[in-house]
This record gives structure tokens, sequence and C-alpha cells, in this order.
């Protein structure tokens, strides 16, 4: 099976190249699910259920969450209409939403897509260590499911890292969002699990994680009030994690960086 997982998507540089571009990704890697962080996608601060039928339609079959997930107060309401889209597992029983879903291809194969939140320099939530094996519970990759992925929206390279390892082996891919920033680490863990320790954004990359520069170098240099944050709106890169899974295991064939457009040095899988 062919996985493209996608980064958090900022605002409408981010938002409007991955429309232009998941067709074309679709279509020149074969590929049969992808995965996008939608987080920051409305003005870089939350989703709106209009704008995720938009991605949708453009070749997306599921779109991840984090800690903007209810900046646009009418999506708390909207997220539970449509299984493609997720919130992080571990927010307290009762949250609006789904954590995790299972998605049936049209060949009849499954991926199951698990989406948490670290606790490290975030928001406190339920323990995601135990909140992912919960639904591990459920199922056996290569069994019930050909593929697993998990979105791991966190801070810390460290909470991300001790996730991978301990999944190794259980999961196709374990990838890191939330800091906006691709890291240079992706591999097949020893036990055959894909990791990378964040995916990085779909967004402007000459701005301050995505968002136009003046105002978060005044909140750093002055510590005074500032104006609300804008999304930078210059041409965006597009970065994600390609992966290939073997049929019979759901463990990996390969894994590479993608980086399409923008400023970053590009990278294509092979």
């Amino acid at each position: 099976m062919r996985i493209l997982f996608l980064g958090d998507i900022v605002g409408r540089s981010g938002r409007d190249q991955v429309i232009k571009d998941v067709p074309r990704f679709r279509k020149e890697l074969r590929l049969d699910f992808v995965i996008a962080n939608g987080e920051n996608a409305a003005h870089g601060f939350g989703l709106t259920l209009g704008l995720a039928e938009q991605l949708f339609k453009a070749g997306i079959d599921c779109l991840t969450n984090g800690n903007h997930a209810w900046d646009q107060r009418e999506f708390i309401g909207q997220i539970g209409r449509d299984a493609r889209l997720l919130r992080p597992r571990n927010y307290p029983a009762g949250t609006p939403g789904r954590g995790a879903n299972e998605y049936a291809l049209a060949d009849g194969r499954r991926v199951l897509v698990i989406n948490v939140m670290g606790r490290l320099f975030m928001d406190a939530l339920d323990d995601p260590f135990q909140s992912i094996e919960a639904e591990m519970a459920k199922v056996r990759l290569g069994a019930t499911v050909a593929a697993i992925v998990v979105d791991v929206h966190a801070e810390a390279s460290s909470e991300k890292q001790a996730i991978g390892h301990m999944l190794d082996g259980r999961v196709s891919l374990v990838v890191g969002t939330h800091t906006h920033v691709p890291t240079a680490d992706a591999q097949i863990l020893p036990g055959g699990t894909g990791f990378q320790t964040d995916a990085g954004m779909c967004g402007d990359y000459d701005s301050v994680i995505g968002m136009q520069k003046a105002t978060p170098i005044q909140r750093f240099t002055r510590k005074l009030p500032t104006e609300k944050l804008q999304p930078a709106d210059g041409p965006a890169t597009l970065c994600g994690v390609f992966i290939e899974t073997d049929d019979k295991t759901g463990l990996l064939k390969r894994i590479a960086p993608l980086r399409v457009g923008g400023r970053l040095e590009q990278a294509w899988p092979a």
C-alpha cells in the first residue's frame, strides 16, 4: 500500500497548494491513501467543515487535528458529522469527534489512522501512550487492518520518538506534527515501522512557523501585546512523508520525505 502523510496545512497558501498538487501526487506516486493534518488550514487557526470538504475533494482521505482543533468554534459541532475528520484521541471522554478510525479502500484493504496529542509543553490531556494502546487492542496489523498510521501532534521530539519506539513492529508509520519544521530522520525502525519526528508544514517557509514574521518578532523582542498572528501568504512548500507497506505484514518496504515547491530543498520519493 502506498500512503502519503502531509504535515500541518497552514493558511490559504498551504491550503491552495495542497488542493492544486494532491491530485498530481496521487497519480504520479500511485497513492492508495492520503492523510494530512488540517488544524491550521483556516487562516492558520483551526479547520472548518467547508475547507475540509475542499481538501477531501482534492484527494485527501483523512484529516487529523491537534491543539488548534477548536479555534473555529463552529467546528466543535461539525467534526462528528464526517468520519474522515479526526481529533486527538486523548482528549477527555465526551469530547466531540473521533480520535481514530478505520477506512476501507475500494479493494477491501483497511487503513487505521490514530491521532494523539503530546503532553510535554502542551495542554494537559489524557496519556497519549495509553490512549494508543487502547486503540491498538482492537486491531492487529497485517490481519484485521492492512496499515496503521499514527499522527503524534506534539512539541517534544523525545515524546514523539518514544511513541515511535513503543509502536515499532506494530504499526506502519508514526509521524510527528505540530512544530511545522520537517526533520531529517525519516527511517524504518528495527521492527519495520516507519518514523519521522516531524513531517513539517504545508505553507510559506519565509515565515515564523507559517506566520508573517513581524508580529512574532515583536512578541519575542519587546514582550508587548501585538496584533493577531497572520499566516504568511508567499509560495508554499508542501512537506510530508511517503511510505510503501508490505501488504502481508503492514510493515514498511520504504519511506521517503516529500518536499515540493516553495523555498526548501526539494525531495521526491524515488
